[in-house]
């Protein structure tokens, strides 16, 4: 394996699916995909389990049913809700414990993006934040209540900047007349890196109209750029914890992969349940009938559709990765970062199966 080196900061560049990024067929790409894992799911497990995988609930949101079952689903309904988790990973490197905060949402200033400002303005504050709108606590409670402090936290990281504002996280080089008129926002976390692929951060500077309606990109124009570590594909961060280059849903989409004692778990926002990497599975109205009739086997989370058949492999791929579910095995260790929720509002639609929550190996802080 060769190094990346970011700044200060160098991770491991990982090798085996650079023959699928470079393979433009995309049915070639497909099956280079499927020869490929088995080699980087052997060397994965061999590089070690990490010390901590943990989730916390941050918002349960309204999402559009078309979009989070692309085409698959059949109900009347617009919408279905979706619970968005902040992850947090530990491991060990040079007897120093290593943090990774990975969609750590500051749901507040998120609900400015234009897709939910436009909810807003149609159902009004009251109806979009008491009935559409559940929040369950924030990046900052959930870490106080593990006995972190914002400097122990080495890594931010999104699979996408979908709705993303990072201000008060990274800080700023200017004030902020939104939320910090008179100075420069400090960084919440002072140690903090944002760890995204540079193609992501690219596509900030001059948006597609299908993209528009999910970004924010004023709020990066004063981040310092000293607080943003770019990769270019698939990188190990430690023992038993890679960010894996998984493009489609957005062109610098980018996948968790993380071993733990029951194997290897996959996080992204490609799909929404885990039941949608295997439709054959589900009792949601439609997603069987869909895999029957089209031979998909994948449903996919398609919003933007910036590129469906490559984010078809990819969300392949992060199917074969994971591990099945030990007690559920037709089911895989995939767990959305936002992820399918029971709701009053969107009767009919049930998830067959939730991960719900992670808890492995102990937190700890540095001494």
């Amino acid at each position: 394996m060769s190094l990346q080196h970011t700044d200060l900061v160098t991770f491991e560049k990982i090798k085996y699916f650079e023959c699928v990024h470079l393979e433009n067929n995309l049915g070639s790409q497909l099956e280079l995909i499927r020869q490929t894992v088995p080699e980087f799911r052997t060397w994965f497990a061999s590089t070690g389990k990490v010390d901590a995988f943990y989730s916390y609930d941050l918002v349960t949101l309204p999402y559009p049913s078309q979009y989070g079952f692309w085409r698959a689903v059949r109900t009347r309904n617009p919408f279905i809700w979706l619970t968005n988790r902040m992850l947090l990973v530990q491991w060990q490197e040079e007897n120093q414990v290593k943090t990774l905060l990975y969609e750590p949402s500051d749901f507040e200033l998120g609900a400015n993006t234009p897709y939910f400002s436009s909810l807003m303005e149609k159902y009004g504050s009251t109806l979009s934040n008491k009935m559409f709108s559940k929040h369950h606590d924030t990046v900052q409670h959930h870490l106080e209540s593990v006995g972190l402090r914002p400097e122990d936290v080495d890594f931010i990281a999104f699979d996408h900047l979908h709705t993303q504002d990072l201000r008060r996280w990274l800080g700023t080089r200017k004030p902020q007349p939104d939320i910090s008129p008179d100075s420069p926002l400090e960084a919440y976390f002072p140690n903090a890196k944002l760890v995204v692929q540079r193609s992501e951060w690219e596509v900030l500077s001059e948006l597609h109209p299908l993209q528009k309606m999910w970004y924010q990109p004023q709020t990066y124009a004063d981040i310092p750029r000293d607080k943003v570590l770019f990769i270019d594909g698939d990188v190990r961060l430690g023992p038993g914890i890679a960010l894996v280059w998984t493009p489609g849903h957005t062109i610098g989409n980018q996948s968790l992969v993380v071993n733990t004692e029951t194997g290897i778990w996959v996080s992204s926002e490609n799909a929404i349940a885990a039941e949608c990497l295997n439709p054959e599975s589900s009792r949601i109205p439609g997603l069987r009938r869909y895999q029957n009739e089209t031979g998909f086997e994948v449903v996919l989370n398609g919003n933007t559709l910036e590129n469906p058949a490559r984010q078809y492999n990819s969300l392949v791929q992060e199917k074969l990765i994971a591990d099945p579910v030990a007690a559920r095995p037709e089911y895989r260790q995939f767990f959305p970062s936002s992820e399918l929720s029971v709701h009053a509002l969107s009767p009919g639609i049930k998830p067959s199966f939730r991960h719900a929550k992670l808890e492995f190996g102990q937190i700890r802080r540095n001494q």
